[in-house]
């Protein structure tokens, strides 16, 4: 990349040229500023520095005790491998599938914490960092380059951050919002062109009957969502199969932690318009995408797209500000009264609390809102129920049974706020597998005295 050329086709100002080329340098030499002892925080999701990455993680037998933070990267993390312990600690703020055996193994850490408070470590210097490690698009006419596809986690530990190196990359898409830094705040630019990661949606290794599955849980959510709803949901099957019954909804809106591909029909369709939220109106509000090239380019200088820190997009008393909030979120197993574990399976450790206890709250304290958690009623294998007794010895109860209103599985809806531990039990077995709902009962009957 000719820095000086290629800027100059963007009609940049000559002092923004100026700034901009003294501080390009290898990624050799930017990331001799990480130190032994040194925290360092990396910006996740799709938008990871991997060429920041490998430069540090060369480095490697130049240092020790080096502490990394983040939540979900997509792609392969080196630093997690086993024999990187004595150089490199990560410390997760959620568990991706390329550090759950990490964090099992001790070679990793996980640190659980709402979505929404990650920020409040950094602000208030609970975590001191030393590197911010970005993935920026390249720099506007005034000089502010984007986070691009992550914003969430990332914004407030690099303004708190002692030295801010910067992978600067022209495929990086400038997204709007509170989702900027200035050249003047990046002590080192790295130049580096690549794709961005991307996690396509659909699994290729889901059969039939579980697609199916997913499609009844879908439409069950479907039918709970009303004209004028503004949604939080993720990425993955359930969301898919959720979107596809929305075609004849109207003025639906988005203000969600994340989103994926799957919007971008409903919103092109009109079904999607943000014409009745109560807060930021025609607005999709978002703290990150993941996902493929084609929401890359929809989120581009998208003016209908707003990104901000998930301390704002996750706060519950934001969130509730929308009128009919509807909070989708799912979970591992779910017991006879109401307490949903998310994160572990049993003792081991598998992704993290995340937004889902801020959205549900929100949701909950939203007009006409609903909370909803949503699952399959069976494992994948088919061979154990996701409705149980008790949660496995163990477990992490990431929302509580007092926060949970709606639990959808392909066999229906139960509708637990306000309900007794007999009648939360009642719902719940409703709604389980028809093949254990027998022994479900027979352990309320001697519990709760259904």
């Amino acid at each position: 990349m000719n820095t000086t050329e290629d800027l100059k086709l963007n009609n940049l100002p000559a002092n923004i040229l100026t700034i901009y080329n003294r501080k390009v340098v290898s990624a050799e030499n930017a990331l001799k500023n990480v130190s032994s002892g040194d925290n360092v925080v990396v910006q996740p999701g799709c938008a990871a520095p991997m060429r920041l990455i490998e430069a540090m993680v060369d480095r490697k037998d130049e240092l020790e005790n080096v502490t990394i933070y983040h939540i979900l990267i997509v792609g392969e993390l080196p630093y997690v491998k086993a024999g990187m312990e004595k150089h490199f600690k990560h410390k997760a703020f959620f568990i991706g599938a390329n550090t759950r055996d990490a964090v099992n193994e001790g070679r990793a850490e996980f640190i659980p914490i709402f979505l929404s408070e990650v920020a409040f470590l950094f602000k208030k210097k609970i975590i001191k960092t030393n590197v911010a490690l970005l993935h920026l698009s390249p720099p506007d006419e005034h000089g502010f380059c984007s986070y691009g596809v992550d914003v969430g986690t990332i914004k407030t530990p690099a303004e708190n951050a002692d030295i801010i190196i910067a992978q600067v990359n022209r495929e990086m898409p400038r997204t709007l919002g509170d989702s900027f830094i200035h050249i003047n705040k990046i002590d080192y630019i790295v130049e580096h062109d690549a794709p961005i990661q991307e996690l396509p949606q659909v699994d290729p290794n889901a059969s039939k009957e579980l697609l199916e599955i997913y499609d009844n849980i879908g439409m069950n959510i479907a039918g709970l969502i009303e004209d004028g709803s503004t949604l939080q949901m993720g990425i993955g099957a359930i969301p898919d199969a959720v979107m596809k019954y929305l075609s004849e909804k109207k003025d639906l809106g988005i203000h969600t932690e994340m989103f994926s591909d799957g919007i971008i029909n409903l919103v092109e369709d009109g079904i999607i318009n943000g014409e009745q939220k109560t807060l930021h109106p025609g607005k999709i509000i978002a703290g990150f995408v993941i996902g493929t090239k084609r929401v890359y380019n929809f989120i581009n200088n998208n003016p209908v797209i707003e990104f901000h820190p998930q301390e704002y997009v996750n706060d519950p008393f934001i969130i509730a500000k929308n009128k009919k909030m509807v909070a989708i979120n799912s979970a591992i197993e779910i017991d006879l009264t109401g307490q949903v574990c998310s994160d572990s399976m049993g003792t081991r450790l598998y992704s993290g609390i995340g937004g889902q206890v801020d959205f549900l709250r929100g949701a909950a304290h939203s007009e006409d809102g609903k909370p909803i958690i949503a699952l399959p009623s069976l494992t994948k294998d088919g061979s154990i129920s996701r409705i149980v007794p008790k949660l496995r010895d163990g477990a992490g109860v990431v929302t509580s049974r007092g926060d949970v209103h709606y639990v959808v599985t392909e066999y229906g809806i139960a509708h637990l706020f306000g309900k007794s531990i007999q009648e939360r039990a009642r719902e719940l077995i409703n709604i389980a597998h028809p093949t254990f709902r027998d022994r479900l009962t027979e352990f309320a009957e001697k519990t709760y005295n259904i």
